[in-house]
């Protein structure tokens, strides 16, 4: 028979309001100066409820990504027809370009620093976000090669990864991510 679980019930309030501060002070502060203590004061909740709820930092980044507060949902792509404008529309939300987020860039920066920080956290985002989001852009890639939309010169797998390399690479390096930079790698892509 299982045991009862001990401790307070997490507050569902509670927790949205966490992941919400969370957003905010990665975009406003970054990951480097994050601090439980910023986002304890910013959810108006205690630092001992984060920490129940949260080894570290980086867990809380981590949810609050795979929650869908930091990068929108990879798990499908608009089919159309086009897959120049499918593409470039799906990879525009994914960086969050048509929402013109001012933090996409902070936010991509920690979040890339906690998944340094944690293997655990890398291995959740990995399986959640990047592994969903590289089959998504596999599949149809390797659809619209079998449609003859575009020549199978490489493998999909490869072009996904060149397209994700890309934008994460300008993250990287504080460079823009823009809706002309994304039309271009899928022009390169179509070609």
């Amino acid at each position: 028979m299982p045991q009862p679980r001990r401790g307070r019930t997490r507050s569902e309030t509670a927790r949205r309001s966490i992941l919400e501060a969370t957003r905010d002070q990665l975009a406003e502060h970054g990951y480097d100066r994050l601090s439980i203590d910023r986002i304890a004061a910013a959810a108006g909740v205690g630092k001992q409820t984060i920490y129940r709820w949260w080894p570290s930092k980086s867990a809380v980044v981590a949810e609050c990504v795979l929650d869908g507060y930091v990068l929108a949902d990879a798990s499908e792509m608009p089919d159309s027809g086009d897959l120049r404008r499918d593409l470039s529309h799906w990879l525009g939300e994914l960086v969050g370009i048509e929402s013109r987020k001012p933090q996409t860039s902070a936010l991509a920066l920690a979040l890339i620093s906690a998944t340094a920080e944690s293997p655990d956290v890398a291995a959740r985002l990995r399986e959640r976000f990047s592994e969903t989001a590289q089959a998504v852009l596999t599949a149809r890639i390797t659809q619209a090669e079998r449609q003859g939309q575009i020549s199978p010169t490489a493998p999909a797998p490869i072009l996904a990864e060149i397209l994700f390399g890309t934008l994460v690479y300008r993250l990287l390096s504080r460079q823009d991510v823009t809706q002309d930079l994304i039309d271009s790698l899928c022009d390169i892509l179509l070609r």
